[in-house]
């Protein structure tokens, strides 16, 4: 596995995950923002079959990063590319400059929120009714670099 940007001949696998993950899934079209001057993403890249297995994507303002998406094919999960897609993510927020990164996450996504808190990001606040199917609070994140 490897880590490397977003590029968009990966858009295709991107938008397969998001469907597979979300229940409003950005679509390709949505998801080329990445590939913007505006943006960029991560991709966790199976060496083997060249298949995108998990990603990150960061919109960026000035000296901030608002991560919009991290996600993981189902079938990829639990085997630690999230965490390194985070690693990668910080490393590459702080040669562009960046000072802090920020994120909402469900209330009730107790994993997430743990694999946050171990890269350094803190909750700074709530936001209620934030998400819908199911409606739900979202806690918003924030790490300085």
């Amino acid at each position: 596995m490897r880590v490397e940007y977003v590029r968009v001949e990966h858009l295709g696998y991107l938008a397969e995950i998001e469907a597979l993950c979300f229940p409003d899934p950005w679509s390709r079209e949505a998801l080329a923002l990445l590939v913007s001057d505006k943006a960029f993403g991560l991709a966790c890249i199976d060496e083997k079959t060249e298949q995108v297995l998990a990603y990150v994507g960061v919109l960026t303002v000035l000296d901030e990063g608002q991560i919009l998406n991290v996600a993981t094919h189902p079938a990829w999960r639990r085997r630690g590319l999230a965490d390194a897609l985070l690693t990668a993510l910080i490393n590459e927020a702080e040669k562009k400059g960046l000072l802090t990164l920020s994120l909402e996450v469900r209330e009730s996504n107790t994993a997430a929120i743990s694999l946050y808190e171990k890269h350094g990001f803190a909750v700074a606040g709530k936001r209620p009714r934030f998400y819908t199917h199911p409606t739900e609070a979202a806690l918003v994140m924030l790490r300085n670099l």
